[in-house]
C-alpha cells in the first residue's frame, strides 16, 4: 500500500484506466456525481517470476493508472483521480491470464474443473493534483463445477472466455460453470465496489 502524507486534492472526475466493458460498467453502477473518463494505455504486464499474487495485481494496476494519469492532457491533467485495476486467477500458485487461443482456454477450463482456485484482484488510485497513490487487493475463493469434455469445448466456442483471466466470466455464461464463491462476487468480475467505495472515501468521495 502507498499512502504519501499529503492531503487529497478537489477530485473534480475520475478516469478509469481500462477499455474492459465489466469495469465500466460497474464505476457506473456506483452512480456517483462525478463524470467518468475512459482512458487505457498499452502498458507492459509482465512481472518478476517471484512476485506473489497480491503483488501482481497491486503493483499492475497502479502502473495502468500511472499511465493513464501521464496521458491525460490539459484540464483533464489536474483534479482527476486515477482507477486502474487488474485481475488474476491462481490455482495451487500458478497465475492463469487470459488464454492464448481456444485450446489454451480448454486446458485452463479442465485444470479449474471441480477445483476451487482464488482471484485476486488489485486496485490502485492516482490523485493527479497531489501525486498521492492508494493500492489494495481482495481475494475471492470461487468453487468450480465439475464439466463434461463437451461442456468445457461449447463454452469456449461460445467466445466468452477468450478476454477474461482463467478463462471465465462469472457474470456471463461462465456462471453456470461455477458451484459457490467465498467472498467479493464482484472482485471476480474485476472491480471489488466495496473496496473501491472504501478507497474512494480516502479521497473525501462518498459512495453513500
Amino acid at each position: 500500500m502507498i499512502v504519501p502524507p499529503t492531503s487529497s486534492s478537489n477530485v473534480r472526475r475520475l478516469v478509469l484506466a481500462s477499455s474492459s466493458p465489466r469495469r465500466r460498467e460497474l464505476v457506473a453502477a456506483l452512480d456517483l456525481s462525478l463524470p467518468v473518463l475512459i482512458l487505457s494505455s498499452d502498458t507492459d504486464e509482465s512481472t518478476p517470476t517471484d512476485w506473489l499474487p497480491a503483488q501482481i495485481v497491486e503493483q499492475l494496476g497502479l502502473r495502468k493508472a500511472r499511465a493513464s494519469a501521464e496521458m491525460l492532457q490539459d484540464d483533464d491533467a489536474s483534479h482527476s483521480l486515477v482507477i486502474g485495476a487488474d485481475t488474476i486467477v491462481v490455482l495451487d500458485g500458478q497465475v492463469l491470464g487470459k488464454p492464448a487461443d481456444e485450446q489454451d482456454a480448454i486446458r485452463m477450463l479442465t485444470e479449474l474443473q471441480g477445483r476451487e482456485h482464488e482471484v485476486y484482484t488489485g486496485i490502485a488510485l492516482v490523485d493527479t493534483s497531489s501525486g498521492r497513490e492508494l493500492v489494495h487487493h481482495r481475494m475471492t475463493r470461487v468453487m468450480m463445477k465439475s464439466m463434461h469434455n463437451d461442456q468445457i469445448k461449447r463454452y469456449v466456442a461460445s467466445g466468452e472466455p477468450m478476454d477474461k483471466a482463467g478463462s471465465y466470466g462469472i457474470q456471463g455464461l461462465g456462471a453456470t460453470l461455477v458451484d459457490r464463491i467465498d467472498g467479493c462476487y464482484f472482485n471476480v468480475v474485476g472491480l471489488s465496489l466495496s473496496l473501491l467505495s472504501d478507497m474512494l472515501a480516502e479521497f473525501h468521495i462518498e459512495v453513500i
